[in-house]
């Protein structure tokens, strides 16, 4: 069957699709009530508006579409055989709008809501679990989405607004941001259990200058700080091996690959010696970070409180 065009200029096929669907939106809803009834005064009578407003939302569509929707009996109208095709995804829209509509007040509940946070690899594996768990003893169920990731990578999601928060290293210095520091976590110089200064509890740096250097890769919180910390020791290191994760690094340095500077690990790993770094100061700032002006929802303002009253604790010790 052949659908009835309308004698109105059609849409040209080059016109920004965009504009159209900005245009069809405000008036979907009225069309699926009036399609559903087949009556327009019944259909405006159970969507609460003016009959005049929904008989304008419907002609208005028609001819925006370049197409007849309804065939007219006064009051009364059935669908045409376009006006069935453009029901079905209709419906589908509508419907994909409310469970979008769900989803977003069930992120938003105060008791149920979901946290979008970020945080390093190096605090995955007892920072991380150890907070979430303490925060959940006063909200239980509210959830999380997880991410680990290197810093950079993190302060992006929070831009796209892919994250809530993040802990990261070093503590973002960045005007769309609010970051706040909570703690500082030694960074120690794992050396191979058989290397020279292994019989060693305290190294300073600088004895290190001449080793060779596995590190995280360009971009990461923790290759910055290596970089900074040499460099105030005066020396610039050679790096062999750079890496994602620092129990990869770990894993180079016990086969005999070079040294690495990185905080305590979660459990001591065999083949390597840690030490205590004198000189320079060897440490790294971890903050929580989210973007300046987005409003909290009720779960992210409490995990948010949360983790700022944590300052100073929130590493294990």
């Amino acid at each position: 069957m052949v659908h009835q065009q309308r004698s109105q200029e059609r849409p040209s096929p080059s016109g920004d699709t965009e504009d159209m669907v900005l245009s069809l939106a405000p008036r979907l809803a009225y069309f699926a009530g009036v399609a559903r009834t087949e009556h327009v005064t019944r259909a405006a009578r159970d969507m609460r508006v003016p009959q005049s407003t929904l008989s304008r939302a419907m002609v208005r569509l028609e001819q925006d579409l370049g197409v007849d929707l309804f065939a007219r009996r006064g009051r009364t109208v059935s669908l045409t055989p376009a006006g069935r095709t453009f029901l079905t995804h209709v419906e589908r829209a509508l419907a994909e709008i409310g469970r979008a509509a769900d989803e977003v007040r069930a992120d938003a509940d105060a008791a149920t809501g979901k946290v979008a946070f970020g945080f390093l690899h190096t605090m995955g594996a007892e920072t991380v679990p150890g907070l979430i768990h303490a925060f959940r003893a006063d909200h239980p169920r509210v959830r999380f989405s997880l991410v680990q990731n290197y810093g950079e990578a993190m302060l992006e999601g929070l831009r796209a607004g892919e994250l809530d928060l993040c802990l990261t290293s070093p503590v973002p210095d960045a005007p769309d941001l609010v970051a706040r520091r909570l703690d500082e976590q030694k960074l120690r110089l794992v050396v191979p259990a058989d290397h020279r200064l292994a019989a060693r509890r305290r190294v300073r740096l600088a004895e290190a200058a001449e080793e060779t250097f596995v590190t995280l890769e360009p971009g990461y919180g923790l290759r910055r700080i290596t970089d900074d910390l040499c460099a105030e020791a005066g020396f610039r290191p050679r790096v062999a091996f750079e890496g994602e994760e620092a129990e990869t690094l770990r894993g180079l340095v016990a086969a005999g690959l070079g040294v690495a500077l990185l905080p305590p690990p979660a459990v001591a790993r065999p083949g390597v010696v840690e030490l205590t770094v004198t000189a320079p100061r060897a440490v790294r700032e971890i903050g929580v970070a989210w973007l300046d002006g987005r409003p909290d929802t009720p779960p992210v303002a409490a995990f948010k409180k949360f983790l700022l009253s944590r300052r100073g604790s929130l590493l294990p010790t």
